[in-house]
């Protein structure tokens, strides 16, 4: 049977390595040691584990993220364009601004004046020009 590394379950569970270990730690799934003594998970309890997730997931009113620079704020303008949408979020004394679609905004019935909170996960940004 194929076993994971810890990095390779939080890869296919869509989170960090670190959450993926603390959910082994937490005994949430079950991790053996392999003939290099790296912990693994055997293939068919990340399988299972993984649809444990899910199915709570639809449960859960917190999101399920891997982010940690979670920026909870106010609203303060969205410019809506035929495609693409700004959104800019006050969180404290940081201003923050994303670029999304105009159907992600609508989907999430932003207004100008609601809570929102702006998850960060990149830290840093590269732009080459090609």
């Amino acid at each position: 049977m194929q076993s994971y590394t810890i990095g390779q379950a939080a890869r296919l569970l869509g989170v960090s390595p670190d959450t993926a270990r603390r959910w082994a730690d937490a005994g949430r799934v079950a991790t053996h040691r392999d003939e290099s003594g790296r912990r693994v998970i055997d293939g068919k309890s990340l399988a299972a584990f993984s649809v444990e997730i899910a199915q709570s997931e639809d449960d859960d009113d917190a999101p399920y993220t891997s982010a940690r620079n979670a920026f909870p704020g106010i609203v303060t303008a969205i410019k809506l364009g035929d495609v693409a949408a700004q959104v800019t979020i006050q969180a404290g004394p940081h201003r923050l601004v994303s670029l999304l679609t105009r159907e992600a905004v609508e989907e999430l019935g932003l207004e100008v004046g609601m809570q929102a909170t702006a998850r960060v996960k990149s830290t840093s940004v590269h732009i080459d020009r090609t």
